[in-house]
């Protein structure tokens, strides 16, 4: 096991004190993010600014106090931002906005009550009824509401259309009349945010993007009121600088809160709002915990149940003084993991910041433009709605494309509500078609399947599935899993099984990945007669005919090359990956899958090694990058002290040693200037390291093509790019993984 498990952060007030440090970093990057977001999403929802900021507080203050996560951020959060506007829309009955984000606030706090009760009651694991596809189209089309009215602040239009379609083609048309004052700064802002995750230097990834779009604005808005003649001519057109494209926020912090009219507790449309909101921020704040204890290096587990009580709190307090709804955020949460937080007080320093901010930082905060904020809610629409989701979906089978485009088409004409069930009946419809069954039939297998769980006489355990394995069968099965002893080996029988859909292998697969951390093995069969509509491993699957998939181009390549060399080979998704996760990379980048595997042996030292494609995460939902590469694993005679190598850019060495930011040290070698210049070498046990590192050693990596190289002690994963090496590639791979062997099993 990676030595990191082994050392998990103290809690409570013993976690304070410990690692307040690493907390109060990650906090500070954390609360860098989460201002400009928490302004734009507000601006987005159609509520004051401020409102946003004081949701941001309290997620950090007072939910931190309720909840289980370790590592999670709460807060206001663009996928509710749908759901609030349609909210504020619908409750303003010739009020005004004013007073319907009045009304909203009442529906937020009830909201919140009712989350408080479905936690208290341990009813959360009912949000893991809605099918994965069907969330993603719900948070696909806010993004595209988003994308859509955040355009024209970002052209400095407007548009009259009554819906989000006639918003879209809008863009098109009024693109003579963008205003470039505005879209300087908003166009700036989105370049700079589309190659932020791209530019490779350190000291541009220390400020985070929205800070850096923040930081660009500013100094233009300086800069127009120092022009003399503020106004543009563009194509014999004029242009005038705006006098009303700041973000407004009261000078006095106390003017900022707003409280709640229950006037409208007793209509449809009141109640409408609060189970929209409910619903929506139940969902999203249960899968954003479950992504963010997928990030955690150290694998802790959440109570989901003892969240949505925290949420649940902190939403009634919010929405009592003029917030948002609060929910676990994925961005920030990400930021908070990639920047070492160890412990739930990163999220309480995160809201103290953001307080610090408003008392201090107004007079800056007011000179925000608005385009910026909108270059920000922009790029936000584009990664909820992006279009490598669109072909994710696609690649899980035509069925899930088809449930997607109706929930965003439904949640465009509608709201989210109405698209979220809407989208789960033409999914339930579909399944019922694809299984070929009654509907009695199909309401019997649903209802009654006769899955059944049996303990075996050495201790392992069979469970066999039975009848229709779909998102409508999460709560039987949610259940039966619990009942699985914690390092008790599991074997999954699905032969019997009409249909099995996305949702149901996911949870299958997400028991499988935390069960293993317990000690425990998952084995999943009966898959063989099932056919899939495509080649994803977890698309849809019917007991019609054998599922045979055609072999491409390049796993031909890889066969041969395999067969040539004696090495053997298999093309299958589904094989084991737990070995990978044992080493530190890994552990908050989660796998999705591995498959095109070869392996073989040295016959010199008998080290076996295996090479494969897999397919890993960088984030996760909102902020998720999906990452490529072919890594080799190989395991050593004996232990070995644990190290990193990887390429070593310009500004490591001034973050490493001037500024001291990094976790880890550099160790160089004086006599190996070369070596110590172009690698960085990191590992605990320095002296050991040294001893390992051999002339020979360091004089055979200063003249071979650089890898990323770590030893977890005992193994070692090699890798260079993050794309599918060739088979020419592979070879050399296997060449100089031999020649590594060679020098490091020298070492005694």
């Amino acid at each position: 096991m990676s030595k990191i498990k082994n050392d998990i952060p103290s809690t409570g007030f013993k976690g304070f004190t410990n690692h307040w440090r690493n907390d109060v970093v990650a906090a500070i990057s954390v609360s860098l993010v989460a201002l400009p977001l928490s302004l734009a999403i507000a601006v987005a929802a159609g509520i004051p600014p401020i409102s946003g900021l004081i949701t941001a507080v309290i997620g950090g203050l007072v939910t931190t106090f309720f909840r289980s996560s370790a590592l999670s951020i709460n807060g206001p959060a663009a996928g509710l931002i749908g759901v609030v506007l349609a909210a504020v829309i619908a409750l303003d009955d010739g009020c005004g906005s004013v007073k319907a984000f009045e009304y909203v606030l009442a529906a937020i706090m009830v909201a919140g009550g009712l989350q408080v009760i479905v936690g208290l009651l341990k009813l959360g694991r009912i949000a893991e009824i809605f099918p994965s596809t069907v969330i993603h189209g719900i948070l696909a089309s806010i993004g595209i509401i988003i994308f859509a009215k955040q355009m024209h602040v970002a052209m400095g239009t407007t548009s009259d259309a009554d819906n989000t379609i006639g918003i879209l083609s809008d863009i098109f048309v009024k693109i003579p009349e963008i205003n470039p004052f505005i879209a300087l700064i908003s166009g700036i802002g989105i370049i700079l945010l589309l190659f932020h995750a791209r530019i490779s230097y350190k000291v541009f990834h220390f400020i985070p993007a929205p800070v850096w779009v923040l930081a660009i604005a500013v100094p233009i808005v300086l800069f127009y009121n120092y022009l003399e003649v503020n106004e543009i001519a563009v194509l014999g057109e004029a242009f005038k600088a705006p006098n009303n494209y700041l973000i407004d926020i009261p000078s006095d912090w106390k003017e900022g809160f707003v409280f709640p009219d229950f006037s409208k507790f007793f209509t449809g449309t009141f109640w409408m709002a609060v189970i929209s909101i409910n619903l929506l921020s139940t969902v999203i704040t249960l899968a954003g915990t479950k992504a963010v204890d997928k990030l955690d290096p150290y694998k802790r587990k959440t109570n989901l149940n003892r969240d949505l009580v925290g949420v649940g709190i902190s939403s009634i307090i919010s929405g009592a003084v003029g917030g948002l709804p609060i929910i676990t955020v994925i961005v920030r949460s990400t930021v908070n993991v990639h920047n070492n937080a160890k412990t739930k007080w990163s999220n309480f320093y995160h809201g103290l910041f953001i307080v610090l901010f408003i008392l201090f930082l107004t007079p800056v905060i007011q000179m925000f433009p608005k385009a910026a904020l909108a270059a920000v809610l922009v790029i936000t629409g584009i990664k909820l709605a992006s279009p490598r989701l669109f072909k994710e979906i696609y690649n899980q089978g035509l069925e899930q494309m088809i449930f997607f485009l109706a929930t965003i088409v439904i949640t465009l004409y509608k709201d989210p509500l109405i698209g979220l069930l809407g989208g789960m009946g033409i999914t339930l419809i579909a399944h019922l078609l694809i299984s070929r069954v009654s509907i009695p039939q199909f309401i019997q297998m649903i209802v009654n399947p006769g899955t059944k769980l049996k303990e075996n006489q050495d201790g392992t355990y069979t469970l066999k599935v039975k009848g229709i394995a779909n998102f409508m069968s999460m709560l039987r099965l949610i259940g039966i899993l619990e009942k699985i002893p914690a390092g008790a080996n599991l074997q999954v029988d699905l032969s019997k099984t009409r249909i099995i859909d996305l949702t149901f292998q996911e949870k299958l697969l997400d028991f499988r990945r935390v069960h293993r951390l317990t000690g425990g093995k998952v084995q999943i069969i009966g898959l063989n007669q099932h056919v899939a509509a495509s080649n994803h491993n977890l698309a849809l699957k019917s007991l019609i005919v054998p599922n045979y998939q055609k072999t491409s181009p390049r796993q031909q390549r890889i066969k041969k090359i395999a067969q040539d060399n004696g090495w053997l080979y298999t093309r299958e998704e589904q094989v084991d990956s737990s070995e990978l996760l044992e080493f530190d990379f890994f552990q908050s980048r989660p796998l999705e899958k591995k498959a095109n595997v070869i392996g073989g042996e040295f016959t010199d030292n008998g080290v076996d090694w295996e090479i494969s494609d897999v397919v890993f995460d960088e984030g996760a939902m909102l902020s998720k990058e999906v990452y490529k590469t072919t890594v080799q694993l190989l395991h050593l005679p004996r232990e070995i002290p644990s190290f990193v190598i990887e390429q070593e850019g310009i500004f490591d060495k001034l973050f490493d040693k001037v500024l001291s930011l990094s976790t880890t040290n550099d160790i160089d070698f004086e006599e190996s200037p070369e070596f110590s210049n172009n690698l960085r070498l990191t590992g605990e046990d320095e002296q050991a390291i040294r001893g390992l590192f051999t002339p020979g050693l360091i004089g055979f990596l200063e003249t071979e093509e650089i890898y990323h190289i770590e030893c977890n002690g005992t193994a070692l994963i090699i890798f260079k790019s993050l794309r599918n090496a060739n088979t020419g590639e592979m070879k050399n791979m296997v060449r100089f993984s031999e020649e590594l062997v060679k020098n490091l099993v020298q070492w005694s």
